[in-house]
């Protein structure tokens, strides 16, 4: 049998730059109630949310990644040519091949880096994190560009009481490097298929061609929807609240750590009463920084966690070197959590 050489990759890995895009248009919960009957104190209560950013015809997954990923190079100090592996997570890019991962490194002018799309929902952020934390230990890159990036007001039915007003466009990077000492904890992640019905898209691609249209949903007007994310409200909320924060507990204790170890907090940007619930259940300390990014951002599902990051490193309420418990959670349903060193 043949020996195979070792790998040659680094020892750990770590990230290394963060970078955010979010579309220039801001539009408040005044927008979101001209079609649904409910108000900016019902919105602002049950979800926290406030604005949201919605992307123009020229904001385009691809535009929205670059504009990121070129933050989070530049924030690296690494140049585009040295990025060997893209990975890109996404749900709302409507063209299923090639994947938009293999433009965004040919435009951002990567020495033809390996590149792929995931499809994670909310959780895609920790699980591209994960698979480029194995490919520099593993030796097949020195430097990774994750990219969690959304357009989800392409997938909005904007006379859906339930959802209207939770969803936001943007993308957020991070450059994932080569590192001496462990930067990125173990990544506990998992899924539950039997609760897939939760979180769904609500028709399927191949029922929405023309032809019959009898069995598809129709807007207000009498004209078929264009497919769009449902939920159901309250099973989420009690599967996030109680199962995601067992599945936090376990990624601080695969790390070594406790709740007062910890700088700093950065949940999926879902709902700010889940992210209450879950700080309340960790018995997190006063001096842990939680982000909350959802009130200005909205839920951005994979790009929520690298968004909300990239702000509190901007505004100074994190920084450098800060102890940071990241978790991202939704349709799947899908789940993955790590400490992580912030850049």
């Amino acid at each position: 049998m043949a020996k195979l050489k070792p790998s040659k990759g680094a020892p750990y890995a770590r990230i290394l730059g963060v970078g955010g895009y979010r579309p220039v248009r801001v539009v408040p919960n005044e927008v979101i109630l001209e079609k649904i009957d409910s108000s900016d104190e019902w919105i602002r209560s049950r979800s926290g949310i406030e604005t949201r950013h919605w992307a123009n015809d020229e904001e385009t997954v691809a535009a929205m990644s670059i504009e990121a990923s070129g933050k989070a190079i530049a924030d690296a100090g690494i140049s585009a040519a040295q990025i060997g592996g893209v990975i890109v997570s996404t749900v709302s890019n409507f063209r299923q091949t090639p994947a938009v991962a293999t433009e965004i490194a040919d435009k951002l002018g990567t020495n033809k880096a390996a590149a792929f799309d995931i499809s994670a929902g909310c959780a895609g952020f920790g699980y591209g994190l994960t698979l480029a934390k194995g490919m520099i230990v593993e030796g097949s890159a020195e430097y990774v560009l994750v990219i969690g990036v959304e357009r989800l007001s392409d997938l909005t039915d904007l006379e859906d009481r339930a959802t209207a007003f939770l969803f936001g466009d943007g993308a957020g990077a991070v450059v994932v490097g080569p590192s001496q000492e462990p930067h990125i904890g173990p990544t506990v992640w998992g899924s539950e298929g039997d609760k897939s019905e939760t979180i769904k898209q609500t028709v399927p691609w191949d029922q929405f061609r023309i032809g019959d249209v009898s069995q598809l949903p129709l807007d207000s007007e009498g004209n078929v929807k264009f497919p769009a994310i449902t939920q159901e409200g309250q099973a989420v909320f009690r599967w996030a609240v109680f199962e995601m924060a067992k599945v936090a507990q376990q990624a601080l204790d695969a790390a070594g750590i406790t709740p007062d170890d910890l700088d700093v907090f950065i949940p999926h940007q879902a709902n700010e009463r889940i992210i209450d619930s879950m700080v309340k259940t960790l018995k997190l300390p006063e001096h842990v920084t939680v982000a909350r990014d959802v009130r200005t951002t909205g839920n951005t599902s994979a790009a929520s966690i690298p968004l909300a990051m990239e702000r509190l490193l901007a505004t100074g309420e994190a920084k450098s070197g800060d102890t940071a418990l990241v978790i991202g959670f939704g349709a799947g349903l899908v789940y993955a959590a790590t400490v992580v060193t912030l850049p």
